[in-house]
């Protein structure tokens, strides 16, 4: 009896283990439901801007690991000039090199524009993975496909200046000044999400 019982104790801890690691393997997304979103008529340049770049969507650190290594993605500072990038814990600090050297730009002009302050970069690449994880504690994150996806969009807070968390209509102003610069000169496309406090920022193919 003693014997039996073991075994269907194997079996069970065993089926349960199993389970357990199918669930670790398994996306914590479905990818078919992720592409039948769509975009709306004010993202969808974003999206057909990231695609122009040749970078397959990222799906996970594999995806991301491959473009770094081929060197396609390059790595972003945690600061430089008229720019400090907060902690990561969503997105991952590379970008193509387009975007990285629009960003360096934006930075620098705002700085002089500023007379040396700085804004904050809240969010850089992201995989579907990373996205899935964000949803988990913010509703508002992308159901489908973001421009995040394919390592040319950031995000950048407008009520974070100099590391500081405080409203400030005149940096944003200088801020907004510098985006409407780019965008006009054909660089960029910029969106302003009120539920995130920051600007999405998008580089274009140009």
């Amino acid at each position: 009896m003693k014997k039996f019982l073991c075994v269907i104790f194997a079996i069970i801890i065993h089926g349960s283990y199993c389970s357990q690691a199918a669930k670790k393997a398994l996306p914590c997304y479905d990818f078919t439901e992720v592409l039948k979103v769509e975009p709306t008529l004010l993202y969808k340049p974003h999206l057909d801007a990231s695609k122009s770049f040749g970078i397959k969507l990222l799906r996970d650190s594999k995806t991301v690991l491959k473009y770094i290594n081929n060197g396609k993605f390059h790595k972003i500072k945690k600061s430089g000039k008229g720019y400090r990038v907060q902690k990561l814990d969503y997105s991952r600090a590379w970008m193509v090199s387009k975007g990285k050297l629009m960003l360096e730009r934006m930075g620098a002009r705002f700085s002089k524009e500023t007379k040396g302050n700085t804004f904050t970069v809240s969010s850089i690449t992201r995989t579907l993975e990373d996205q899935c994880r964000l949803r988990k504690i913010n509703s508002n994150a992308s159901l489908g496909v973001s421009s995040h996806n394919y390592g040319n969009s950031f995000d950048i807070s407008y009520v974070r200046f100099n590391d500081v968390l405080r409203y400030n209509p005149k940096m944003e102003a200088a801020l907004e000044k510098v985006l409407k610069y780019y965008y006009d000169s054909g660089r960029i496309y910029y969106i302003k999400e009120k539920q995130q406090s920051c600007y999405h920022v998008t580089v274009k193919n140009y």
